[in-house]
């Protein structure tokens, strides 16, 4: 696992061991970060689910302003820990140990991108979406990665789905909100 491009491209990040954690692929990422490529420059990230947080790391690397790293397991915030340490960007990314849900209920900030690579097959990225309209940015772009039979909703709250990708065996949802207040 590693940073493919930016300021930070060709760092190694550690990689877990023992852990139910499966690391998004070097296609997979390319894809999801060729998507991005133009809306990643100064914008607040979430990395929700965040595992080994080497989505959030890559859209750091790619001139993100910061990151949140949300992930409710010990051994994953610490992984995530060592991977900022790694990448040398500490001073942009926050990383927290707690349920996603309950940091989409209480959270106070603010986002333009938010990514989620959640657990496959238990609905996490239509539930966690349904509580991200209050957190959201105008335009802002959430991307969920699921297996291809999961079947996300083309509409979730004022979230719309503007494009599906497939890759390997992952599909890609991303949403967008309005660019303008709702009426």
């Amino acid at each position: 696992m590693r940073i493919i491009s930016g300021s930070a491209r060709g760092r190694r990040l550690l990689t877990p061991v023992g852990m139910e954690i499966r690391p998004t692929t070097d296609k997979v990422k390319e894809a999801l970060f060729s998507i991005l490529h133009f809306d990643l420059p100064g914008k607040h990230v979430l990395d929700l689910f965040a595992g080994t947080g080497q989505l959030g790391l890559e859209a750091l690397s790619r001139g993100a302003a910061d990151v949140v790293f949300t992930d409710s397991s010990k051994k994953a915030v610490a992984l995530i820990r060592q991977n900022v340490a790694l990448t040398g960007f500490g001073a942009q990314s926050t990383v927290l140990q707690t349920d996603a849900f309950s940091f989409l209920s209480s959270t106070d900030r603010t986002f333009d991108i938010v990514l989620m690579d959640p657990p496959y097959e238990k609905g996490l990225c239509e539930k966690a979406a349904a509580l991200l309209p209050r957190i959201l940015n105008k335009g802002a772009l959430v991307v969920c990665e699921t297996r291809p039979e999961e079947e996300l909703p083309v509409q979730i709250g004022y979230l719309s789905a503007v494009k599906e990708y497939r890759y390997s065996g992952i599909r890609l949802t991303v949403y967008r909100t309005p660019d303008t207040e709702e009426s």
